[in-house]
Order: structure tokens, then sequence, then C-alpha cells
């Protein structure tokens, strides 16, 4: 007879858990049917069925299983034991559940703002932002779930008490041992919603170029441009100098510096960078300046100013800007190319008549024709060819210009402390004078 009832038993769990298995699939199947329904032709049902179905049916297992035991063995003496493995089962799946719906709603939101696009700085900021706030939100379900689960155990809630009463010794001792990481965590928070970095910003650290590939409670990952990873602690950028290349947008001015000899024609050199830069796809039209900003050491330093939508195609676009300039001064201007000259024991009549001769016999042919005509050409009134400088020349430079001189507040000595807007009047930008006599720019 008790054979029988223990088969009995047996016969009544097994099939009361071949039924929970069931049904946990049949209505897993059948809320899927239902969410695919619901948002057809939307793409946040396949990632709602994506994140929470293994969640889901997690849930509804445990949740089956749970009353085949129950149905099965009432009065089975080690039903508190197993009462208490499937309480804490539950406590997990459904944190588990929590976490992924949750994770549904930050990746629908997340959708919205594509990063393939031209123009994605709020994209930018918006992924960053969700990245930080998800990994948070699934360490605080995690935590929670961990203490409910602990809270289970009557020992614990037992101690409860104590535990809260030693708090504040407690956690003065845990933020002594674990400073480094709290304040990598809260560094993580504050560059999430400072946006001083977002992902995929272009940025310079320790030297190195790179773009930001990952932002996380900790540290920050940033692949540079030759394909190394650099992982950085949260704290370096917020106590640490950095360069952010896209803070605002992608656009970029660069340099390109040539030390020449001091025959270059800067106006044929010029007349070349327009060459250079006409239709060439990686230069945006934004500014194309080529100016001389030293003239000692017997050379003649040029700058040539370019920009471009972005970090990439700047720096291509310098290589190429310097290469095609050697190229032009090596077979068309050789005599701009860089020379060091020293004359040991001459007299200044002989050193003038040598030097006349050399440049007689280095000359030959045409250009010896070009070179005629331009010295026998009066050289033109600095000012009177319109020439285009970083800061004038151009609605572009001008604009640039008027960052640096707008609304400048200036203190003037014993004037009582009232300030001089020098952005208003033509004459304030000029300058003024003071009662002292010093000039106020």
């Amino acid at each position: 007879m008790p054979d029988a009832s223990a088969w009995e038993t047996t016969l009544v769990f097994a099939i009361a858990l071949v039924i929970a298995v069931v049904a946990t699939f049949v209505v897993s199947a059948i809320a899927s049917i239902i969410v695919r329904a619901v948002a057809r032709r939307r793409d946040w049902a396949g990632i709602l069925i994506r994140r929470a179905r293994w969640p889901f049916r997690s849930v509804l297992l445990t949740a089956g299983a749970w009353i085949s035991i129950a149905l099965a063995f009432p009065d089975a003496a080690w039903r508190p034991a197993a009462d208490h493995a499937f309480l804490i089962a539950l406590i997990a799946a459904g944190a588990w559940l929590v976490a992924q719906l949750f994770l549904f709603l930050a990746d629908v939101g997340v959708s919205r703002y594509r990063m393939d696009v031209a123009d994605n700085r709020v994209a930018r900021r918006v992924h960053t932002q969700f990245q930080i706030v998800r990994r948070l939100v699934v360490v605080v379900i995690v935590i929670i779930a961990v203490g409910a689960i602990l809270l289970t155990f009557p020992g614990v809630r037992a101690v409860g008490a104590s535990v809260l009463a030693s708090a504040g010794i407690a956690s003065i001792v845990a933020g002594l041992a674990a400073q480094t990481v709290l304040a990598n965590m809260f560094a993580g928070i504050q560059i999430a919603f400072s946006e001083a970095i977002r992902v995929d910003d272009v940025v310079v650290v320790e030297g190195e170029w790179g773009r930001i590939r990952e932002i996380t409670l900790t540290y920050v990952v940033v692949v540079t441009w030759d394909e190394r990873t650099v992982v950085l602690p949260c704290t370096y950028f917020t106590t640490k100098p950095f360069q952010n290349w896209t803070k605002y947008g992608s656009a970029l001015i660069g340099s390109v510096e040539l030390d020449v000899d001091w025959r270059i024609s800067t106006d044929a050199m010029r007349e070349e960078l327009d060459r250079i830069l006409d239709g060439e796809e990686l230069f945006d039209g934004r500014t194309k300046v080529l100016q001389v900003t030293e003239a000692t050491g017997g050379l003649v330093r040029v700058r040539v100013l370019v920009s471009a939508a972005d970090s990439a195609a700047l720096w291509d676009l310098r290589c190429l800007v310097r290469e095609d300039l050697v190229e032009w001064m090596r077979e068309h201007d050789a005599g701009a190319l860089p020379q060091q000259r020293v004359l040991v024991g001459a007299e200044p009549a002989a050193i003038a008549e040598r030097s006349s001769t050399a440049d007689r016999g280095e000359v030959d042919g045409s250009a010896a024709d070009a070179a005629a005509e331009r010295s026998s050409e009066p050289r033109p009134v600095t000012g009177s060819t319109p020439r285009a400088g970083l800061f004038s020349g151009t609605a572009d430079g001008e604009q640039r210009a008027s960052e640096f001189t707008q609304a400048i507040p200036v203190q003037r000595e014993g004037d009582g402390g009232d300030r001089v807007d020098v952005s208003d009047g033509g004459d304030d930008r000029r300058g003024s004078s003071d009662e002292s006599g010093t000039r106020v720019p």
C-alpha cells in the first residue's frame, strides 16, 4: 500500500510538472503572438521578444514547478526547504525579467537616435547617457534582489537591527576601503550627464588620438587611430585636461608648415594652393589661408591653414597639401628650397658682386626672363591686394575674429569701476586713451 501511494504521488508530480512546462511555452508563444500583432511593423516588438522571452519563461517555469511540488507533496517533511529554494529562484528570475524589461526600454529609446549620420552629436550624447544609466539600474536591481534573497533567511532578519545600528561605522569603513571604486563610479555618472565626453567622440588623451568606444561606471575605452585600445579610469576625465575634437562639431582646421628660402614667391604658392584644393573632396571649403609666420634664422616659415569635415579627412588633407607643395617647389621654384649660406673673409662689395653673379648663373632661359620681369615690376603696396587671412579677408575669417573681439569688458584705471565694452562703436574697437596716456586696445 505505501508503495502504491508513493507511486501515485510521483505520477501526480510528473503530470503536474509536464503541464507546467507545456503551459510555460504555450503562454510564452501566445504572449509573443499578441505582442507581434499589437506592434505590427514596429521594431520594438522584436526587441521586446528577444529581451524578455527567456526571463519570462524562467518565471513561469519556476512558478509552475513550485505549484507542482505543492500539489504532489502537500505534507512532505522537506517542503519548507524546497519552498525556500523556489522562493530564491523566483526572486532571481523576477529580477532578471525586470532588468531585461528596463534594457528593452533603453534599447527602444536609443534606437531613435542613429549614430551613422553626419550630424550625430545629440545621438552620441543620448547613447552615452543610456550606457551609464542602464548599467547603474542593472546594478541597483541586482543589489535589491540579493537583499531580498538574504531577507528570506531568518538569521539575516534577526541580525538586521544590529546591522542597521552599526551602519554608520560600517559605511565609514566601506567608504575608506572602496574610495577609488566609488570615485570612479561617481565620475562615470558625472561624465554621462555633463557631456564632457560621449561615445564616438574624437579625443586626445595621454598624447594618443582616438575615439571613445565605451563608457562604463568605472572606466572609459579609447581606440586609437592605429587600432590600439587605451583603458582609462573615469576619474581621468574629471581630474586631468584632455582634448575633445567633437565637443561642438567635427569640423577642424589644420596647419601645414614649410621652412623655405627668402626667394619664395608667396603669390605663386597661393595660386598652387588654390589649384591643389580646387575640387578636392577632403577640403570642405571653409578655410584656406597661406601666411608667412616667421622670417628668422635665414629661412622663411610659410604656414598653410586648411579645413575639413572631420579629423580623419583633415589628416589626409594636410598630408596631401604638404606633398603637393613640396613637389611644386622642387619642380617649379627650386630657388625657394631651403639653403644655408656661409660667407667667410669677403669684403661687402665682393659679397654683393658674387651674389649677383651667382644669381645670374643659376637662372637661365624662361626662368631668367621671369626673374627679370619680377625684378623690374614694382612690388605692390602692402594691403593693396586682398589676401585671405585666418582672421580677415573672408566672411569666415571675420566671423572667427569677432569671436575674440566682441563684448570684451575693459576695466579702466581711476574711472570708479565703470566698464567699457569695446564691441560697441568703431572708436572703442580701435582703442582709446585713459588719463595716464596708456593706450587701451
